[in-house]
């Protein structure tokens, strides 16, 4: 089980812990928009979609861990849909985006964040949205690859969460995520769950948190949140060293196998937080973690810049 750093009185944790010994995993929002899609779908359709996938991600046991209700993790999925095909078939866009509370503190930081191009479903107002681990695929590839994208993110955020709070513990859920890419729909109108797609995908995500050339990741994962920032209500020079000790770590994966999505996918993440950590330290240290962020985040490099 994860542990809670939501600091709340350690009665009234004790007394969650027996009441909602089953609470489900996760806090999710998803919001649906449908802004770009004409005027020949009832938008009431993609009203119900949202409650319905609301309900799917936020009512179902995920693993067989208890979490109390204070260690739900928050998170968010926006569903872009960018158009139709006809038959109730759609092509959108997908935001997700999970966060954890930071020891001792009122701070939020971020463990994931990422956007998936391209996911094609399909979707008739009312159909169940079920999801089988057992058979991903389901007897229709459409209306089973959006319940299967989310399931992925999910074991994802858990895998993401579970690694910020000890070492490889997120290994079991990367193992989820990689068991539904190799499942995974397939279909002409699918995409993302296959290495030739593309170099950013479900697949290579996947493919990267459980490649033994990266297992220096788990590690900064671990480093930069419980001994980084975890420790910084207490001593900031601690925790901001335990961070640049993971940049460090994050570096040489970066050296070894460079543009991996997972550095990406970190990036996304933690650019600016990273830019406000280092923007009160020593000359040396904003010097040292400047050089190595721009070596390893190329879109943000000027931001980077601005610690020298």
């Amino acid at each position: 089980m994860r542990k809670s750093f939501r600091f709340i009185p350690l009665l009234f944790i004790a007394l969650c812990s027996s009441l909602y010994a089953g609470a489900q995993e996760l806090r999710a929002n998803v919001s649906v928009v449908a802004n770009q899609v004409g005027t020949s779908v009832d938008r009431k359709v993609f009203v119900t979609l949202q409650n319905q996938l609301n309900e799917f991600l936020n009512n179902r046991r995920w693993t067989d861990d208890s979490y109390t209700q204070a260690e739900r993790i928050d998170c968010n999925f926006i569903i872009n849909v960018q158009s139709t095909a006809g038959n109730n078939i759609y092509k959108a866009q997908i935001t997700v985006q999970a966060t954890r509370p930071v020891f001792n503190s009122s701070y939020i930081t971020s463990t994931f964040n990422t956007l998936d191009g391209n996911v094609a479903f399909k979707y008739v107002e009312f159909q169940s949205i079920e999801f089988n681990e057992n058979r991903v695929a389901g007897n229709d590839a459409l209306v089973s690859n959006l319940p299967a994208t989310l399931a992925y993110y999910v074991y994802m955020i858990l895998g993401m969460d579970n690694d910020s709070f000890s070492l490889r513990g997120g290994d079991p859920y990367f193992k989820k995520a990689q068991t539904i890419v190799n499942g995974a729909p397939d279909g002409k109108e699918i995409s993302g769950w296959k290495a030739f797609e593309g170099n950013r995908n479900r697949y290579w995500l996947q493919d990267n948190i459980l490649n033994t050339k990266f297992t220096r990741f788990h590690e900064a994962m671990y480093l930069y949140h419980r001994q980084g920032l975890d420790v910084m209500y207490d001593d900031v020079t601690k925790g901001r060293a335990a961070i640049l000790n993971a940049l460090g770590l994050l570096l040489a994966i970066h050296e070894d196998t460079p543009n991996t999505m997972l550095l990406a996918t970190f990036f996304n993440a933690k650019a600016d937080e990273l830019l406000r950590v280092f923007s009160k330290a020593p000359p040396q240290e904003k010097q040292r973690a400047s050089a190595m962020l721009q070596r390893m985040d190329v879109p943000n490099a000027q931001k980077y810049a601005q610690l020298k």
